[in-house]
C-alpha cells in the first residue's frame, strides 16, 4: 500500500481497532451530558438539552423541541449505527480473509462520515442562531464527535483501497527482491 509504510497483515488488526475507537468516541459524543457547548459561566449544552442558571442546579431545557436538533440527533445515531455495522463486518471480513466486503465497509463508513459531518455542522450554526449571548466554546464531547468522524474518514478510504492489495493481505504475494547487478 505505502512503500515502507503500512505492513499489510497489520492492517487486518489496526483498522478494526481504529473503528472500535471511533465507535467509543461516537458513543461518548452522543451520550455526553455536557461538553458540546460551554460559555464557562452560566450556560452549557449537549446534543439533547441546554442548561443555564447563575449557579447549581441549572435549569435545563430540551433541545428536542427544535427540528434541527432532532435532525442532528438522528444523523448522529444513524452514523453510529452504520459505524457499528461497518466495524462488525470489518472484523468478520478481515478475520476470515473474505476480502470481497472491504469496499462495502468503506462505503458504509463514507456514508456515515457524510451524515455526521452534516450533523456536526448543523448543530453549531443553529445553536448560535437560536441562542447567541456572547462567546461559546465547542467543547470536549463535540470534539469527540469530530474525532470519530475523522477516524471514520481515514478508515473508509483505506478500506476502499485494500482490495487492490488482496494478495498481500492473504500472504499469497510473490516476494519482491530489490537488487542491483553491479
Amino acid at each position: 500500500m505505502f512503500r515502507c509504510g503500512i505492513a499489510y497483515p497489520r492492517c487486518r488488526w489496526i483498522l478494526p481497532l481504529l473503528l472500535l475507537f471511533a465507535v467509543i468516541f461516537d458513543i461518548i459524543a452522543i451520550a455526553a451530558t455536557s461538553g458540546w457547548v460551554d460559555d464557562s459561566k452560566t450556560h452549557y449544552a449537549n446534543m439533547w438539552q441546554q442548561c443555564r442558571g447563575p449557579k447549581e442546579p441549572y435549569e435545563c431545557k430540551s433541545l428536542m423541541d427544535y427540528a434541527w436538533a432532532k435532525a442532528v440527533a438522528a444523523l448522529m445515531i444513524i452514523g453510529l449505527i452504520l459505524l457499528i455495522i461497518a466495524f462488525i463486518v470489518s472484523l468478520v471480513t478481515l478475520c476470515t480473509l473474505r476480502l470481497s466486503l472491504l469496499r462495502v465497509v468503506g462505503l458504509l463508513l463514507l456514508i456515515a462520515v457524510v451524515l455526521q459531518i452534516i450533523a456536526l455542522i448543523v448543530y453549531p450554526v443553529n445553536f448560535n442562531n437560536l441562542i447567541f449571548e456572547g462567546h461559546y466554546d465547542y467543547s470536549w464531547a463535540y470534539g469527540f464527535g469530530w474525532g470519530a468522524t475523522i477516524i471514520m474518514l481515514g478508515c473508509g478510504i483505506l478500506f476502499c483501497c485494500l482490495p487492490n492489495y488482496e494478495d498481500e493481505l492473504t500472504g499469497m504475494a510473490k516476494t519482491k527482491y530489490i537488487y542491483s547487478s553491479e
